[in-house]
């Protein structure tokens, strides 16, 4: 049986288990690799899943201005994938969206992108985010072969 699962914002008790929660997936170079002062810096853009008092997923979600928001360290540990925690995690980000109102896009970049076709996001050129690829995809040392593909969905959706 599956244990309740709670979606909430990230505290400062949670920047150690957030950390430890990405850091196989950055070492996997599914997200790019982040300590916990970074995380400590953007706390407030992290929501977690959790259950028994485990950190057992997280998403982030960054505003890079416009309105136009994104999609980042989406990750469930692995022993609950495939429970839908991962789908409740960005359902939980647009329903927070729609609360607020008004006209806003959000995307995310990813190797997964029927997960997020299944949600309504709709495949979309990179370029369309200057912000994001000049923040982190400069950075990244895919930049030049991304294997990446860019989704968005929108307020209008």
């Amino acid at each position: 049986m599956l244990p309740e699962i709670t979606i909430r914002p990230a505290r400062e008790a949670d920047v150690g288990k957030i950390a430890a929660l990405l850091d196989p997936y950055a070492r996997s170079g599914t997200v790019l690799p982040r300590d916990e002062e970074n995380i400590r810096f953007y706390l407030r853009n992290f929501r977690v899943a959790t259950a028994c008092d485990r950190v057992i997923g997280c998403v982030a979600t960054r505003d890079v201005g416009g309105m136009v928001l994104e999609v980042r360290r989406h990750v469930v540990a692995p022993d609950f994938q495939g429970r839908g925690i991962g789908k409740a995690l960005v359902e939980n980000e647009i329903s927070r969206l729609r609360e607020k109102g008004g006209t806003w896009r959000l995307f995310t970049l990813t190797r997964t992108p029927r997960f997020f076709e299944r949600l309504g996001f709709r495949a979309v050129e990179r370029n369309l985010f200057p912000a994001k690829i000049w923040s982190d995809c400069r950075l990244c040392p895919k930049n030049a072969c991304c294997d990446e593909v860019a989704l968005l969905t929108t307020s209008e959706d």
